[in-house]
């Protein structure tokens, strides 16, 4: 199956390593990489609301993503979390080899 870059955000840094500690240890992520807390700006419930989210980026595989979409939607604290996933195109195959093997 093809590889897979899943985006997420999570209100606060805490959350965001239960999150992650919680997908590669179930073997359904590689790896999830947070970047430094930003700030997000979006409408909700007809207002502009901003807040400081961090950013996840998840390596799975389209094979996992299923699972990986029901585990975000049950850890996470939003009503609609953002869960985008990519498709990766191109990579250096030894590192797609091992996003496999590691949610394999």
């Amino acid at each position: 199956m093809g590889a897979l870059l899943v985006i997420t955000t999570v209100p606060d840094p805490g959350l965001a390593v239960k999150v992650a500690e919680a997908l590669v240890h179930a073997r359904i992520a590689a790896c999830v990489h947070a970047l430094p807390p930003g700030q997000s700006t979006y409408r909700w419930q007809d207002k502009v609301e901003t807040s400081a989210e961090t950013t996840l980026l998840i390596k799975t595989t389209a094979e996992k993503y299923p699972e990986l979409e029901a585990a975000l939607r049950g850890l996470h604290p939003y009503e609609i979390p953002e869960i985008l996933a990519l498709p990766v195109s191109a990579g250096w195959p030894p590192y797609l080899a091992w996003i496999h093997d590691a949610t394999a």
